[in-house]
């Protein structure tokens, strides 16, 4: 925990094409602003359109244990006894988490989506209609991990089969009609319940200010729409470049006074985190 003297930051950070390469998944430039945070105990919670199986490894990879988002914002995960108090609405779920659903059940995102592509007159192919080989096709992944970004339960990643530029802004509408909502992410489109990252982002922060105080400050950082409502609930956004060197426009539009670190995906995250750590040891930050 931060001494008194410096704001007690909290990092939420969105995955791919931000924390990781947005081709070889790898957050190893990074690393330097990693190994800060982790000396400096402050928390990362991953914010992620990811499954939980697929976190979990990458949290042992960065050798972490740490609440985190997945599915855009469909479920968070809270390691037992991470805070000093009852969580709730949460279901102690094997390997010693909480688990805390604010999503709705899967099978009935994959039928919706069926029937709004048929309304809308949108051709869509989601992962529940792909085998793992068209999931490591699409990704990039290797089967192993294909098949964990398969394992989903909140939310339905799909492509739109169309070159009509009206056909996503008429899916869209539909499933909104129904209830539901749909974003774009750094890959594909994705419908969820009526929750977002930013709902879950919201929640941790009150569950990270009752332990901590109000000195608590929040920094996000992600890359394209989906992450809208993450930069929207935090003190400090921030919008990782993508191909090119651009922040994607959408996502600027939504969150103009964000910050925009230069260089692409995790070197662009190291750059920007560093950046605030420095920040942070100013009097006043």
């Amino acid at each position: 925990m931060s001494s008194a003297a410096h704001p007690d930051w909290i990092f939420f950070s969105d995955l791919d094409g931000t924390l990781l390469d947005d081709k070889t998944y790898q957050w190893r430039a990074a690393s330097r602003a990693l190994k800060a945070l982790e000396k400096n105990a402050l928390p990362l919670v991953i914010v992620s359109s990811k499954t939980r199986a697929e976190v979990l490894p990458l949290l042992a990879q960065l050798g972490r244990r740490e609440p985190f988002v997945v599915e855009n914002g469909g479920g968070i995960y809270v390691p037992v006894r991470y805070f000093a108090f009852q969580i709730e609405g949460g279901q102690r779920v094997p390997g010693g988490w909480w688990k805390v659903a604010l999503g709705t059940p899967y099978r009935r995102l994959v039928s919706e989506l069926r029937a709004a592509s048929r309304t809308a007159g949108v051709r869509t192919r989601g992962f529940a209609q792909m085998s793992v080989r068209e999931v490591a096709g699409f990704t990039g992944l290797e089967s192993r991990e294909a098949r964990r970004a398969k394992a989903r339960e909140f939310d339905e990643p799909f492509l739109i089969l169309e070159t009509d530029p009206g056909a996503w802004p008429r899916l869209r509408a539909e499933i909104r009609r129904r209830g539901l909502r749909a974003t774009r992410g750094s890959r594909f489109f994705h419908i969820m319940s009526d929750n977002d990252k930013g709902a879950a982002v919201r929640r941790l922060t009150a569950w990270f200010r009752r332990t901590r105080g109000s000195r608590v400050r929040t920094v996000g950082l992600g890359d394209s729409p989906n992450d809208i409502p993450l930069l929207r609930a935090v003190d400090v956004p921030v919008i990782v470049a993508g191909p090119g060197g651009r922040s994607d426009p959408e996502t600027l539009a939504a969150v103009p006074h964000a910050q925009r670190p230069t260089g692409l995906g995790p070197a662009g995250w190291n750059r920007a985190v560093l950046a605030l750590l420095e920040r942070r040891e100013r009097p006043g930050a």
